[in-house]
């Protein structure tokens, strides 16, 4: 049995597989069926937009994003609506998330971690000059180009939180807790600025040792410990890195060092130079206003389709870790919050053995065409896990099925896909396989 060759359109997009969800949106790959580039569209549902009463809020940051334009910044292309959703066009970073590099890797060098940083505060500065604020600043947000270059995704788009109010400062309570600066958990109004700086510090952090400065189990402790800046360098951190960090990881936001004293420091001073890039570049907001006008005749056409989606040779690569196919089809590869494996079986087989081995595993499962998502019963250490599967097709006869964590914990998730991994095994194409038909 082979399955029909398919495509999903929006517009003059063609979709393809989803590569990151969130409680509002799901971000899809994508390509220019015109130019045939590859992008990434963030798709959000207009219902909950309306409902959350986030209409005014959404607009004012596409509007400001689309102005942005900075070479360690992902960039927005356009916006498109349709009678149900919102579409966001992307820039498409093929290198993947820095976080991967972390986990994959461990800690950094120095040259190298400072590299990234200073790419990092070149974009944290320069949408500050700008009055946009990122708030979610992490290495899960931080992307990587084709020749290793840092893009910061979702900058004033990850994190939609309430206006400033006549005190000049944010109230609301955002981010990941981990990466989130002392007065914002304080809730007594912070700089937006300085917010993101403490994240950025973090993140320097996380890049030399190879772990969070910040971390425990019970929440209340983890806070006291922000709250008070109570962290260790580990033994190879150099005095300099010791020392701008200190002064990053000021509790005090007065206190804390800012921008243009980080640019003055020796240590980052190392090796800098100023991105150069051309501001200059002509950017209608016309679409957005589209959108959001709700105008039924800017409305996006849509094509769905209902069979499994055929993967061109551009996805297929851009899927596997360093061009290496063996890695792409590997069952037992190193995973971290996504997975990946491929089976000669039908994909109605394969939705079938996925639901009967995750239903002894206490997971409700609901399915929709050639895609899964799996909810567990009992509430773990981050709430739920949930996991969405999709069955991709690279051959008539040869199929690749994701398996992504799309909430909950993701040591949680590693425990699930072990267990379920088990019985799959006559499901699973070996990667021995794939090599012995490729000699």
């Amino acid at each position: 049995m082979s399955t029909t060759k398919v495509k999903r359109c929006v517009g003059k997009y063609e979709l393809g597989r989803t590569i990151g969800e969130g409680t509002f949106a799901k971000v899809r790959f994508a390509k220019n069926t015109e130019t045939g580039e590859p992008v990434a569209i963030k798709i959000l549902d207009k219902e909950k937009v309306l409902k959350h009463k986030m209409v005014e809020q959404i607009k004012r940051e596409i509007s400001t994003m689309k102005l942005i334009k900075h070479p360690n910044v992902v960039r927005i292309y356009e916006v498109m609506g349709s009678k149900t959703k919102i579409y966001i066009v992307l820039e498409y970073a093929t290198g993947g998330k820095l976080f991967d590099t972390i986990v994959n890797h461990g800690r950094m060098r120095e040259d190298e971690a400072r590299r990234y940083f200073q790419q990092l505060i070149n974009a944290v500065d320069y949408c500050h000059s700008r009055g946009v604020y990122h708030r979610d600043l992490k290495p899960e947000n931080l992307l990587l180009d084709s020749h290793e270059n840092l893009k910061v995704s979702d900058f004033g788009l990850s994190a939609l939180s309430q206006q400033i109010k006549d005190d000049g400062l944010l109230h609301t309570t955002c981010g990941t807790p981990n990466y989130v600066a002392p007065e914002v958990l304080e809730d007594q109004g912070y700089d937006g600025a300085m917010a993101d700086l403490w994240s950025c510090g973090v993140i320097l952090f996380v890049l030399l040792a190879g772990y969070l400065p910040f971390e425990d189990s019970n929440l209340m402790t983890l806070y006291k410990k922000i709250s008070n800046a109570e962290f260790t360098f580990p033994p190879w951190t150099s005095f300099p890195a010791k020392r701008l960090l200190t002064r990053i990881l000021d509790p005090n936001p007065m206190t804390r060092i800012t921008i243009p004293e980080i640019l003055e420091d020796e240590w980052f001073k190392k090796g800098y130079k100023r991105p150069e890039f051309d501001e200059k570049y002509d950017t209608s907001l016309d679409d957005v206003d589209a959108v959001f006008n709700d105008s039924e005749e800017h409305h996006v056409t849509e094509k769905k389709e209902e069979e499994p989606v055929a993967l061109n040779a551009f996805e297929l690569i851009s899927m596997s870790a360093g061009l290496n196919l063996g890695n792409l089809f590997d069952s037992e590869q190193e995973f971290k919050r996504e997975t990946r494996f491929a089976s000669k079986c039908p994909p109605k087989e394969i939705v079938r053995k996925i639901e009967e081995a995750a239903k002894p595993l206490g997971f409700d499962v609901q399915k929709k065409n050639y895609k899964l998502r799996l909810a567990k019963v009992k509430a773990g250490r981050k709430g739920n896990l949930s996991v969405a599967t999709e069955i991709l097709q690279v051959a008539p006869s040869l199929h690749m099925v994701e398996v992504r964590k799309a909430k909950g914990d993701t040591l949680e998730f590693h425990k699930f896909f072990k267990n379920l991994s088990k019985t799959l095994k006559d499901v699973v194409w070996k990667s021995e396989d794939l090599q012995m038909s490729a000699a």
